[in-house]
């Protein structure tokens, strides 16, 4: 059954009513020409149309394999999170507790005046400032200004960072002064939001 290809050259002069006498050589080209045909008209009509649905659902899959993974890492690490929440929960309640409360803020102020003056240090002013609102915390300012030896600003400095309620130190400036050195810097400490100063944010 050795292929002719001289048989294609009758496929002008073919019948096509007289389909079943052709050549098996014209049969077989066109039994391929359909079958590239329909290949053809249905990538096009079929699979064309449904390879986005097929790419989005692809990323889909990855999408959720990435979820997957990250919750079952949550669930098998869920007793080690609920004890590091637990923490954080003692954490976050202890410092709470080292921000002074707003009836509190005045006794501060005598709490800085004993550890500056315990310190050698004598003080020129220490007053309040107007007070600044943050997202989730006030923030109050303290102004501050002592002379006294370049050792007894280093205790002072030290002494506060031991009080009970929490108190950072900036802007320091640092002058050479007739009577000695005088320092100006503002303390600030800082308490939670009131309901009332959460309405005025």
């Amino acid at each position: 059954m050795a292929f002719d290809i001289k048989q294609l050259a009758q496929i002008r002069q073919l019948d096509f009513e007289h389909v079943a006498v052709w050549p098996k050589e014209v049969k077989w080209m066109l039994a391929l020409a359909i079958i590239l045909l329909a290949g053809i008209v249905g990538w096009w009509w079929l699979i064309n149309p449904i390879l986005p649905q097929l790419a989005s659902a692809n990323a889909q899959e990855s999408t959720l394999k990435h979820q997957y993974r990250a919750k079952y890492y949550v669930a098998v690490n869920a007793d080690a999170y609920k004890t590091q929440l637990e923490q954080m929960h003692k954490d976050f309640a202890f410092m709470l507790k080292a921000l002074p409360s707003s009836h509190e803020t005045a006794g501060l102020l005598d709490d800085i005046t004993y550890v500056g003056t315990t310190s050698g240090l004598t003080f020129r002013l220490l007053q309040w400032q107007p007070k600044i609102i943050k997202e989730f915390y006030t923030q109050l300012p303290i102004q501050i200004e002592v002379t006294g030896s370049y050792h007894d600003f280093g205790q002072f400095v030290t002494d506060i960072a031991t009080l009970p309620r929490i108190v950072t130190l900036h802007d320091f400036i640092l002058n050479n002064e007739s009577d000695g050195l005088r320092l100006h810097m503002q303390a600030r400490t800082y308490h939670t939001l009131g309901n009332k100063e959460h309405v005025t944010l």
